[in-house]
């Protein structure tokens, strides 16, 4: 099953009225995505994937139009942090970089939603692939992640 296919049958379970939208383009950066939905590049959704000193690794979902604050990663999770290379998000999530869905990994994870998404009635996560968007709000994105709020970022200038 493709993983577009696999993100819909996982929303048609729980959240059915949610519907993944599929383009002809690249969408797998917020800017990319933004200019194809036409929104603001904050309305995107980014999921990024963690790795903590521990070893352990986790999710957080936060707007396309900020950056992470290492400090607050640490203290989040309490150690030092990096970014999760190509590999181990494709191991950890089942999805490639650039496509990952914050909902429905191979691996269980903690998921943070960052509160800079609250900022949006409507958010775009990705759903799969690098050319794949869902529109879904704060609140369906924190019952369907089953995620955590939290501050991690630093909005642009």
């Amino acid at each position: 099953m493709k993983n577009i296919d696999r993100v819909q049958a996982y929303l048609n379970q729980r959240m059915p009225h949610l519907k993944v939208i599929e383009f002809q383009q690249d969408t797998s950066t917020s800017a990319l995505a933004a200019a194809a939905l036409g929104t603001e590049v904050g309305q995107i959704a980014k999921t990024m994937l963690f790795k903590a000193k521990t070893g352990d690794f986790f999710l957080v979902v936060a707007a396309g139009d900020v950056r992470m604050d290492t400090k607050s990663l640490r203290d989040l999770v309490g150690s030092k942090v990096r970014m999760a290379n190509a590999d181990e998000v494709m191991e950890i999530t089942g999805f490639p970089v650039g496509g990952v869905c914050p909902f429905d990994l191979k691996v269980d994870v903690p998921i943070y939603l960052d509160e800079s998404l609250k900022r949006y009635p409507l958010v775009y996560a990705a759903a799969g692939t690098p050319n794949s968007a869902l529109p879904i709000t704060y609140d369906e994105l924190m019952t369907i992640t089953q995620g955590k709020p939290c501050n991690v970022s630093i909005l642009p200038e």
